[in-house]
């Protein structure tokens, strides 16, 4: 593997080989802007050390989940090499490259860091490494003291009093660290066409963020983007060339389905359903809400039902009368709950114009605009939103991620 698979001066060049030839630092940080390189340039990075310069000993890689590693690193990867010099077994986490062991870890949450104690690493690839939880990212730098130990880390940046920006990216002289700032104008590879559309595909929070590579706190609503004037629609098109549903649970909380529709290449959520228990005096149970779902599809047929993953009873509520009803319902999964990620992208999709609320669907309507991030998490560093006027929003991150998930 070499270097100059990027041009002369390129950002993602100069960080590959500081990697390579560094044998003072600990912490080699790659961190900005998306598609800016940073992933494409740290796995040749990671290749080529673990191919020529690793010392003996274990090595890992890490992503924000399992399945994230393999989508975001190793199917790249893999792509990258011949099938003899880079190959992943799923079954035992382990990757073979260029001969070498790998271990896989998916870092989730808290639980994760069982995984690494009583671990030592001689190097470390770690993708996505804000959404770590920090107890991980600690133990981590524990587990890996051996002789010329490197991490590499990967990183779109959160809030600037997220950890990682107050406790390492501004102590690099104290952790034996270095970093390097990518920009999406840093990626040699896109066209000035696609650079365009992307930074018009971001707004606000996402776009100091995602576009210009800053560290900034995340305050006020959470879709800043939305606009009722531009994003809310009182004519459906049709007809309908696909069908999926979004449904956000409570029991004392107010529960919400969305059924949207796909034509032409964009959704539109054209069917609203919101039961407030603590408005009506009447608390429903799973099979309520399941007989209720089952009269809101109505003569639909979806292909896939996006169910909050939490709402355990109440899936099985829904699976049972599933059955009976055959393939009416189509698939019923536990939506993805990666909150941030989601929202990210469901904001994306309404900027973008790839979705659109009809005026009917007046829960949501009002919520996002009222939607908003809790300033005491903010204050910790963290992006959490609200727990309120977010069960509509919810709902609609559900159908978003399932729908929208690897276009956006």
């Amino acid at each position: 593997m070499t270097w100059q698979a990027f041009p002369p001066g390129c950002k993602a060049a100069e960080a590959w080989l500081a990697f390579i030839d560094d044998r003072e630092s600990t912490y080699f940080l790659w961190e900005g802007a998306v598609r800016s390189s940073k992933t494409f340039g740290s796995i040749m990075a990671f290749a080529d050390w673990v191919e020529n310069k690793a010392p003996s000993g274990p090595i890992g890689m890490f992503g924000r989940t399992r399945e994230a590693l393999q989508q975001n690193v190793l199917d790249p990867l893999c792509e990258l090499l011949r099938p003899e010099q880079c190959d992943v077994n799923r079954g035992t986490g382990v990757l073979t490259l260029f001969g070498r062991k790998v271990y896989l870890f998916g870092a989730p949450n808290i639980d994760s860091v069982t995984k690494v104690q009583g671990k030592g690493f001689v190097g470390l690839y770690c993708d996505e490494a804000t959404t770590y939880p920090k107890e991980l990212w600690q133990m981590l730098g524990t587990r890996s003291a051996a002789e010329g130990v490197k991490i590499l880390a990967t990183m779109n940046p959160a809030s600037n009093r997220h950890w990682m920006k107050v406790e390492y990216l501004d102590r690099l002289n104290e952790i034996d660290g270095r970093s390097w700032h990518f920009t999406l104008d840093d990626n040699p590879f896109l066209s000035p066409r696609v650079k365009a559309r992307l930074k018009k595909q971001y707004v606000g929070l996402w776009r100091k963020r995602y576009v210009e590579g800053l560290w900034v706190s995340s305050e006020g609503r959470v879709y800043s983007g939305w606009d009722e004037e531009a994003q809310v629609y009182n004519r459906a098109p049709g007809p309908w060339q696909s069908i999926s549903i979004g449904v956000d649970y409570g029991t004392t909380n107010p529960t919400c389905f969305l059924m949207g529709g796909l034509y032409e290449n964009k959704w539109y959520v054209f069917k609203e359903y919101y039961y407030d228990s603590a408005i009506t005096g009447v608390r429903k149970s799973d099979p309520d809400y399941a007989r209720d779902l089952l009269t809101f599809i109505g003569n639909y047929y979806p292909d896939t039902i996006y169910v909050d993953p939490s709402a355990a009873s109440f899936l099985v509520s829904l699976r049972q009368m599933a059955e009976v009803a055959g393939s009416h319902l189509g698939r019923i999964v536990g939506a993805d709950n990666a909150v941030v990620d989601g929202i990210r992208l469901t904001e994306a999709a309404l900027v973008g114009g790839h979705i659109r609320i009809h005026e009917s669907c007046q829960h949501l309507i009002e919520e996002m605009g009222e939607y908003g991030w809790d300033p005491k998490a903010t204050e910790r560093g963290e992006d959490v939103p609200l727990k309120a006027q977010d069960h509509a929003p919810d709902a609609l991150r559900y159908l978003c991620k399932g729908v929208l998930g690897r276009l956006l």
